[in-house]
């Protein structure tokens, strides 16, 4: 890999969204996105990268892949991990650290791989390595060939770095970005979720809305990169592409708590103007003026066998409430119980694969238009 050079750029999420981030991907103008396990497969070069970490909403990491050889035994790593150009990417005065994955190689030792491949960047380029270090070197050997990435994102994407307040097993960012897509929002029509929690949908939907980069409040690992180019990142950053919404966006819970986080995390987004959140509770929710649109929610779900028994009230007066008054608009439900969301009574299309989320998986259940 030079400088200048296109290569490989891996954007992460979770399984079964690897298509719907795809899309995303190749909607934002990427070159040639290719959905793979595990995540999405583009070109380009560093500002592709930047603009990757700034601009998607879905991803939940952005990979450079700046390495790629076929290996069968330490030695052989040692001397591959050395011919790479570290300086073309690293700093010698900027920590790092390795993580190594194997599946089905013959090194199978993560922890002695990390080593070798440390050791390598260490006395070839001089940086110092440290378990704590933001920068983070992704050895992933798979049939015996090691590639190389460099996580340059840092922190995971979901989080956007405007949002402190949550609530119990919040939903992630990204995740809800991507769901949302999956029902076909596109920034033009009302979202409502009647179990808000701490306001993901709702300010995920008014930032679609509102064409605010997901990554304008955060810091980034390539800021510390050899590649980094401030002037340029600055000016990118700097493109103003906000526009404001048509519609507005709704959100209720029976929690007060809730309410006020939801409040606050609008703000901090600075998506409040677009936003309403109330104390409701399911049977007190009602359409906004307006449009039909969409009404979504990561409802409560449990993983204890009592659990689904004790929700199924919640769920049946969901469904008995979106039937009755939210004819035209369409619905999306998340949970972990394809029983669960039989009990709404709601006409729901074929689902959507299960997404690993919290140690659980989770469905999104969604409808097309209900009947008025």
């Amino acid at each position: 890999m030079t400088k200048s050079a296109d290569f490989e750029i891996f954007l992460a999420t979770n399984p079964g969204l690897e298509a719907v981030l795809c899309d995303e991907v190749r909607y934002k103008g990427f070159k040639r996105p290719v959905a793979v396990p595990g995540g999405v497969i583009t070109h380009g070069g560093w500002p592709e990268v930047w603009r990757a970490n700034l601009w998607v909403r879905g991803a939940t990491r952005v990979l450079a892949r700046i390495a790629s050889f076929r290996v069968t035994h330490l030695a052989q790593l040692d001397q591959l991990a050395r011919q790479v150009p570290w300086s073309h990417v690293l700093r010698a005065d900027v920590p790092f650290r390795v993580e190594a994955v194997s599946v089905g190689s013959r090194l199978y030792h993560e922890k002695a791989v990390a080593q070798r491949i440390g050791t390598a960047i260490h006395e070839t380029l001089g940086a110092p390595q440290s378990p704590d270090a933001e920068i983070v070197v992704r050895a992933r050997l798979e049939r015996n060939v090691c590639t190389l990435s460099v996580d340059t994102s840092g922190e995971m994407l979901h989080r956007r770095g405007h949002k402190q307040a949550v609530n119990r097993a919040p939903l992630r960012e990204t995740m809800a970005s991507l769901f949302l897509r999956q029902c076909s929002f596109t920034g033009e029509e009302p979202v409502l979720d009647p179990m808000c929690g701490s306001g993901t949908f709702v300010i995920e939907a008014a930032e679609i809305a509102a064409r605010l980069n997901p990554g304008r409040s955060r810091h980034f690992a390539f800021e510390q990169l050899a590649t980094f180019d401030a002037q340029a990142w600055e000016k990118m950053r700097g493109v103003q592409s906000a526009r404001t919404p048509v519609v507005r966006f709704y959100g209720s819970d029976r929690d007060a708590g809730a309410i006020r986080m939801s409040r606050d995390n609008a703000e901090r987004a600075g998506v409040a103007s677009w936003t309403e959140f109330v104390e409701r509770t399911i049977s007190e929710i009602t359409p906004p003026e307006g449009p039909p649109g969409l009404v979504i929610t990561n409802a409560p779900y449990g993983n204890r066998i009592g659990d689904r028994k004790r929700l199924m009230p919640l769920y049946r007066a969901l469904g008995q409430v979106l039937l009755a008054r939210f004819g035209g608009w369409r619905a999306g439900v998340v949970t972990t119980e394809r029983h669960l969301a039989e009990a709404t009574g709601l006409p729901f299309l074929a689902p959507e694969a299960p997404v690993p989320h919290g140690g659980l998986r989770v469905t999104l259940f969604r409808t097309a238009p209900l009947p008025r």
